[in-house]
C-alpha cells in the first residue's frame, strides 16, 4: 500500500529525512514513532503530497505520488495535526464540500455522510455550525471528512489530542476495523500507549533516520523492555549518545 523508495528531505544544506526506504502492506496498521523534530511531519507531508520529497520515489497504492498524484490523493485520507475546518458551515455542509473535492456522487455522498456522521457520535449535531463544536468533536468530524472518499489508505498525524477516553476508544477501534477490512492505516503519535495497543508494527524515526522497526513485541524483546516506552527511550538515548560521540 505504501513504498518508500530512498525517499528524502533537504532544505540547504540540512538533512531533514536521510534516504528512507519503507514498506506498509495493505490491512495493516502502521506506528511512525520518534522524538519532536525526528522528521515525523515532514514525511508524513511528502506521503500526503503536500510537500515534495528532495530525493526518491513515494507509491500509494502501486500509483506513483510524483507521476498522477491526483490519483494517489484520491486513494488516500488524511488528518492532520492541525485539521483545518470551516466553522461557518455545519457538519453536514463540510461532508459535502469535502465529498465535492473528491468528486463522490452527492446521492453517494449524502448516504456516506449519514452513517459516518452516526458512526462518530454526530448525528444529532450534523446541522450544527462546526463552531459550537468542542475540540473532541472536530476531530471526529476530520476522521468522518477523511473516510468519506472510501480511500485505501488513510494517514492519521497525533489522532487522540483532544479526545475523551470514550472516543478515544471508538477511533482506535475504527483503525482496527479498517485494517481488517484491507485498507492501511498509517499513525503518528507521541502515545506509545496507542501505538502498542493499536499497531501491527511500528518504526521510529531519529534525526530523519529509521532506527527500529518491528512489531511492539519485537523491539520489546530487542531491549529487554517492559513496554514499547521503555523500548523507545533506550533505543533514542542509543542513537542520541552515538550521536554524541561522532
Amino acid at each position: 500500500m505504501i513504498r518508500l523508495e530512498g525517499v528524502e528531505k533537504r532544505y540547504g544544506r540540512f538533512q531533514a529525512v536521510h534516504p528512507l526506504d519503507l514498506h506498509v502492506p495493505p490491512g495493516e496498521v502502521f506506528g511512525f514513532l520518534g522524538p519532536n523534530g525526528a522528521g515525523k511531519t515532514t514525511t508524513i507531508r511528502m506521503l500526503a503530497g503536500v510537500l515534495k520529497p528532495s530525493g526518491g520515489r513515494i507509491l500509494i497504492d502501486g500509483v506513483d505520488l510524483a507521476r498522477d498524484p491526483v490519483e494517489a490523493r484520491r486513494r488516500t485520507g488524511v488528518i492532520p495535526d492541525r485539521p483545518y475546518l470551516y466553522d461557518k458551515l455545519s457538519a453536514r455542509e463540510f461532508l459535502a464540500f469535502v465529498a465535492g473535492i473528491y468528486r463522490v456522487d452527492p446521492g453517494v455522498a449524502e448516504a456516506r455522510a449519514r452513517a459516518l456522521l452516526a458512526e462518530v457520535d454526530l448525528a444529532d449535531r450534523a446541522d450544527e455550525l462546526v463552531e459550537a463544536y468542542s475540540h473532541g468533536m472536530k476531530q471526529r468530524l476530520v476522521l468522518a471528512a477523511a473516510l468519506l472518499h472510501e480511500p485505501r489508505l488513510l494517514i492519521v498525524d497525533e489522532p487522540m489530542v483532544g479526545l475523551d477516553p470514550g472516543g478515544a476508544r471508538k477511533i482506535k477501534r475504527k483503525f482496527r476495523e479498517l485494517a481488517a477490512a484491507g485498507r492501511t492505516v498509517f499513525l503518528s503519535t507521541h502515545s506509545l500507549d496507542v501505538a502498542e495497543e493499536v499497531c501491527d508494527r511500528v518504526g521510529i524515526l531519529y534525526r530523519g533516520r529509521l532506527v527500529a522497526l518491528g512489531t511492539a513485541a519485537e523491539l520489546r524483546a530487542r531491549r529487554d523492555a517492559a513496554d514499547l516506552e521503555e523500548a523507545f527511550l533506550r533505543i533514542t538515548e542509543e542513537q542520541a549518545a552515538r550521536a554524541a560521540e561522532a
